[in-house]
């Protein structure tokens, strides 16, 4: 086989990439909060949480390859890297980004055609989903949330997929922000006052309390709260940086923001 023959995915956007592209039988190691596809968590050893691993079992599988993502895993990379291994930490916040390193990926394994063919289609639905949003007769205001305590606001690639889908992000300047830290939104009424129309909350592995949003101090008259228009998405639909976000991730937005955007007042 071209390129390296036993990868260990220190998150999920890897895992699920090389079992679509057909190359699952290179993973020997993945995350614990892997659950896409949900057949890996049975067939592959889990040996990582997101921030720390099991060095001493990644050492023991005796990977050629180590890929994770984010500067949040970098003291994690820095012992594996220590410990002798090839690691490979991609940083991706975009939609751009995202297909970059998806054929980045796809490269080292020798999957380039068939990833290009996966990448055209999933930008066909896009550019579909652009034009039926065209037709609606507005784009809805939405507040995407990351944390609850700190609030975070979307991170850049969720941004996109918010205006692809056919809304319009009520934080734009804090989603070109790389750091979540440079997110976090201080004034706790600060949305409110931006009257978000949805409101989308994915608390990166916990789960979203709509009623507790809607309770609280202030946001009573948020346009969203009134009409009962709070929803979660999965993290793990819409907050890895791979095909779930590109694909199941922006079709819930989708639904939402259209079901919104064609509401009667």
């Amino acid at each position: 086989m071209h390129g390296p023959q036993r990868i260990v995915c220190l998150t999920e956007e890897t895992t699920e990439w090389l079992y679509l592209l057909g190359e699952e039988a290179r993973i020997v190691g993945i995350s614990g909060y892997t659950v896409r596809p949900r057949r890996a968590r049975q067939e592959k050893p889990r040996v990582s949480a997101f921030l720390d691993g099991r060095i001493d079992r990644i050492v023991e599988l005796r990977p050629d390859l180590v890929i994770g993502f984010s500067d949040m895993q970098a003291a994690l990379a820095d012992k594996l890297i220590r410990a002798g291994l090839n690691v490979l930490i991609t940083n991706q916040r975009s939609v751009a980004e995202i297909f970059a390193t998806l054929r980045l990926v796809a490269s080292l394994v020798g999957r380039s055609a068939e990833a290009e063919a996966w990448i055209a289609a999933c930008e066909r639905r896009h550019a579909e989903m652009r034009a039926a949003a065209a037709r609606w007769p507005r784009r809805p205001r939405v507040y995407f949330e990351e944390w609850d305590e700190p609030m975070i606001s979307a991170i850049q690639w969720v941004s996109e997929l918010i205006g692809i889908a056919g809304g319009d992000d009520v934080f734009p300047e804090l989603a070109v922000q790389r750091m979540g830290r440079d997110r976090v939104i201080a004034d706790a009424l600060e949305p409110a006052r931006r009257a978000p129309e949805l409101i989308v909350g994915s608390w990166c592995g916990k789960k979203f309390r709509a009623e507790h949003v809607a309770a609280r101090p202030g946001w009573g008259q948020v346009p969203a709260v009134r009409r009962g228009e709070l929803h979660e998405i999965k993290s793990c639909d819409i907050l890895q940086p791979g095909p779930a976000a590109l694909t199941d991730g922006l079709e819930q937005l989708h639904r939402l923001i259209g079901r919104v955007a064609l509401a009667e007042d």
